[in-house]
C-alpha cells in the first residue's frame, strides 16, 4: 500500500456494511478517506474504530446518490479540501423486497436503479475527471454481486429490479476498462462480486429465507479490496467474486 500513502479515496454508501468497513481499512492502510452516505454522523463515528494515527485521515460528507447535482457538489469539494482523487470505492446499494408486477411499486423501482446504476456512473465520471488531470493514475471499485452474474433462488423472496441492475454493473465494468484505456489512462477497474454479506442490505423477510445459509462478513470483502489495490501497477484484477464457504445460492 505505500504508493496509496497520504492519497485521496472514496467511499459511497459508507454509513454501515461494506461500505464502512472499506473506510476503516483504508484509512488504517495510509490513505486520506472521504465516505459519502446520507447518515454522515454514522461515518463520523467509525473514527472511533480505526488506529489513532488514522483518525485525522478520515471525512464524512452527506451525500444523496440519487441526486446528481450531490454528487457533482461532493466531489467538487472533496478534490477542494483533500486533493485529488485516486481511489473510488462505489458501494452504495439498495434493494427492495417487492415483486416486479406489484402495482404501485414504482418508487422502489426507480431508487434501485438510481443509486445501483445512475449513481454509480455519475460518481465514476466525478472521480475519472480527478484522476485524468492528475496523471491518468487510479483505481475504480465496483462493489457488484453474484446477483451481478445470475439470479439467486431465494425461496419466497423477490428482490425486485436488484439483479437486473447488478447485471448491469457487470457489463459497466467491462465498459469501463475499455474506456479507460481508450482515453489513454492507467486506471483500474474492479468489480467485486460477494455472495452473501452480513449487513443491512438483508431485509427481516431475506433474513428468515436464508437463516440457515452461510454469510460474509462485510470485513472480508474490505480485506479483498485491499489485496487489488496492491497488486503491481501493470496487474488489473477485473473480476473477483467472493462466496462464503457452502453457500448454495
Amino acid at each position: 500500500m505505500e504508493r496509496w500513502q497520504n492519497r485521496v479515496a472514496v467511499v459511497t454508501g459508507a454509513s454501515s456494511g461494506i461500505g464502512a468497513a472499506c473506510v476503516k481499512y483504508l484509512a488504517n492502510n495510509g490513505m486520506i478517506v472521504v465516505g459519502l452516505a446520507r447518515r454522515k454522523e454514522r461515518i463520523e463515528a467509525l473514527r472511533e474504530q480505526v488506529e489513532l494515527t488514522a483518525r485525522d485521515r478520515l471525512h464524512a460528507m452527506q451525500c444523496d446518490l440519487r441526486d446528481q447535482q450531490q454528487i457533482i457538489d461532493a466531489f467538487k469539494m472533496i478534490v477542494s479540501k483533500y486533493g485529488p482523487i485516486t481511489v473510488l470505492v462505489n458501494n452504495a446499494g439498495v434493494v427492495r423486497a417487492t415483486n416486479l408486477v406489484d402495482d404501485n411499486n414504482q418508487q422502489d423501482i426507480q431508487d434501485v436503479i438510481d443509486t445501483n446504476i445512475v449513481g454509480v456512473v455519475n460518481c465514476t465520471r466525478e472521480a475519472f475527471r480527478s484522476m485524468k488531470a492528475h496523471g491518468g493514475v487510479g483505481h475504480v471499485f465496483l462493489i457488484n454481486s453474484i446477483s451481478g452474474h445470475y439470479v439467486p433462488n431465494i425461496p419466497n423472496t423477490s428482490t425486485n429490479i436488484y439483479p437486473c441492475t447488478k447485471h448491469a454493473v457487470t457489463a459497466m465494468a467491462e465498459v469501463y476498462r475499455r474506456e479507460f484505456l481508450f482515453l489513454d489512462t492507467k486506471i483500474k477497474v474492479t468489480s467485486i462480486s460477494p455472495g452473501a454479506v452480513d449487513t443491512e442490505i438483508i431485509s427481516p423477510k431475506m433474513r428468515e429465507a436464508l437463516a440457515k445459509a452461510p454469510f460474509l462478513q462485510p470485513e472480508d470483502i474490505a480485506d479483498a479490496l485491499i489485496y487489488c489495490l496492491q497488486t503491481p501497477p501493470h496487474v488489473q484484477i477485473h473480476e473477483l467474486t467472493i462466496k462464503p464457504l457452502g453457500e448454495l445460492l
